[in-house]
């Protein structure tokens, strides 16, 4: 990394692993008190990295490598028989893109998501701080894309660009639509607003093999993984 001699980078204390049983968790995260910006982002995401609010972290649990960066060769994607019948269920939405700031009407969709799925977890009932600490930063490209109903809003995705393509940073979504597969239908409005802009990746951030929350991740065809410092194919 051509930006590693400028940067520092520190381990986080071990605690619970969110992710899989009886694990701790441990990530190198880059030094929270340096002045980031987007060129060092975009190379930092190369890398497999990713963010949360403005920290750049990456695991780096000393006994476990489960957690893999993974994201989508855009253009190589060919939409399969159930991403086609997504869309189509989808196709009375209205998408918008907007920019990233705090709006209560995107806060109180988050609570409601977060308090339905996430309940019993470290997210659950966020304030406003929270929500801004997560998902809003003053040095990122970041878009917001609203999804409305008949003028309702009824999902967010949030996702950074950046110089080789759209960063999925969180998805949430109205639980009273649950059978809409927003947040798979979101992916895939990504991969083509991906294509759209003349990038080539999305990045969808970390998969974990043996974790049902993440194993939406594998549907993607063809997924690249960032194994050993590169990015390969990720085969069955």
């Amino acid at each position: 990394m051509n930006d590693q001699a400028k940067l520092n980078f520190f381990a986080s204390t071990p605690e619970p692993c969110s992710y899989l049983e009886n694990r701790k968790s441990v990530s190198a995260f880059a030094n929270p008190h340096m002045d980031m910006d987007m060129n060092t982002y975009n190379e930092l995401i190369r890398h497999g990295f990713r963010r949360s609010g403005g920290y750049i972290y990456r695991p780096h649990c000393p006994q476990c490598q489960e957690c893999i960066s993974v994201r989508i060769p855009v253009k190589a994607h060919r939409y399969s028989r159930n991403e086609k019948r997504v869309i189509r269920r989808n196709s009375d939405l209205r998408i918008s893109i907007m920019p990233s700031r705090y709006r209560d009407e995107h806060f109180d969709l988050y609570r409601r998501y977060i308090n339905s799925r996430h309940d019993d977890g470290s997210m659950a009932n966020p304030n406003k701080s929270d929500y801004h600490r997560f998902l809003i930063c003053d040095w990122t490209d970041t878009l917001f894309y609203e999804y409305r109903l008949n003028r309702i809003l009824i999902a967010v995705a949030v996702c950074d660009l950046t110089d080789t393509g759209l960063s999925a940073v969180y998805t949430f979504f109205d639980p009273d639509h649950a059978d809409r597969s927003l947040g798979h239908f979101a992916i895939l409005n990504q991969i083509h607003e991906t294509r759209l802009r003349d990038l080539d990746y999305l990045y969808l951030g970390y998969w974990i093999r043996n974790c049902s929350k993440m194993s939406y991740k594998r549907r993607y065809r063809p997924l690249e993984a960032y194994l050993r410092d590169q990015w390969v194919i990720l085969n069955d």
